[in-house]
């Protein structure tokens, strides 16, 4: 057999048991999703902005990223909102590497999938606690949702799971902002016809069960650049990418809640992290160029640690990323306060 059943994992319903949501942080979800919804249904003019390491890999570190950024939030709350970017798996695109501490909580041992998914909703469940910033997480095991249910306010798709049956179905039976990532080819309606699925109602098979969705009205767009037949990254974040999304997003006017994130790092910045803070001040005007890009534009995506660039794994310089390289503290705070400024 190519299957090897190493053991039974733990269940939604037991890990939750074990680890509950208390009423107060319960209560205070609830009222970060409405907040983000808000601004995804453009009632609210306010900035979303998904921001945090490329990997959530070490807990107290994580922790120690979202509590410096809960004081920032206190300050710009009138214009930001601020949602810890919490990524705990990670996708490779050949399956080498480190997958995120769902695999690995420890990324120097061998992956231990049971433990794994115990340190990811401890450390969801630990950054609401303490800083009260509900996270965002990347759906990457669409399976994996229901050990989280309770505790995110906004889950991304990311570009290699965007065309994926199963991610967008899902994603139809959320109750909270989900963004679909366009695809590494740049291939902008591929993007589209998953929000259009995502906002669908859907039945299917999910978890050994038959289960139907109502669809999500807050599904949206994430723009995140591209890759061509040569390898070379195309950026997607330009007022002119805007512009054609916006036309895109008019042409299906049953769609609801038109709005889109845009992903600053990635294909974007050709993976050079420290050009996130100029990809930012560009997208902050083509804002104020073009109301109806404006009006779209809900929020942008930066990666950020407590130590700029990123090490290999073994090095142990706390808060600093082991997988793609990371905006430093100091880069980050600057630009908050001047999102805060633009917006």
């Amino acid at each position: 057999m190519s299957f090897r059943t190493i053991r039974r994992v733990i269940s939604p319903e037991e890990l939750k048991e074990m680890f509950p949501l208390s009423k107060e942080a319960a209560a205070v979800k609830a009222a970060r999703d409405i907040e983000i919804k808000k601004i995804i249904s453009g009632e609210s003019d306010r900035f979303l902005v998904v921001i945090g390491p490329c990997s959530a890999d070490n807990e107290p570190a994580v922790l120690e990223y979202i509590e410096r950024l809960a004081k920032v939030q206190e300050k710009v709350a009138d214009r930001l909102l601020l949602v810890p970017r919490i990524y705990t798996n990670k996708p490779r695109t050949t399956g080498e590497g480190y997958k995120g501490i769902a695999h690995q909580p420890n990324p120097e041992k061998a992956p231990d999938m049971q433990e794994g998914i115990i340190a990811v909703r401890k450390l969801h469940l630990h950054a609401i606690e303490q800083t009260r910033l509900t996270p965002a997480d990347e759906m990457l095991y669409p399976e994996n949702w229901p050990y989280l249910d309770d505790l995110l306010s906004y889950v991304a798709v990311g570009a290699r799971s965007v065309e994926d049956q199963l991610h967008r179905l899902t994603v139809s039976g959320m109750d909270i902002p989900a963004g679909m990532k366009n695809p590494t080819s740049g291939d902008l309606s591929v993007m589209m016809n998953s929000v259009i699925a995502a906002q669908n109602k859907h039945t299917f098979l999910f978890r050994q069960c038959e289960v139907a969705t109502d669809g999500n009205p807050y599904a949206h767009t994430i723009l995140r650049g591209a890759t061509n037949k040569h390898g070379q990254n195309i950026p997607n974040y330009h007022y002119e990418d805007l512009e054609r999304l916006l036309s895109m997003y008019q042409e299906h006017p049953n769609l609801a809640n038109p709005a889109v994130i845009v992903d600053a790092n990635h294909s974007n910045s050709n993976k050079k992290y420290a050009e996130q803070p100029r990809i930012v001040s560009e997208i902050l005007h083509s804002r104020k160029v073009n109301p109806e890009v404006s009006s779209l534009v809900k929020g942008v995506m930066v990666e950020s640690y407590l130590v700029g660039g990123c090490q290999k794994i073994g090095e142990h310089i706390y808060g600093k990323s082991i997988t793609d390289p990371c905006l430093g503290w100091e880069e980050t705070e600057k630009l908050l306060y001047f999102m805060a400024e633009r917006v």
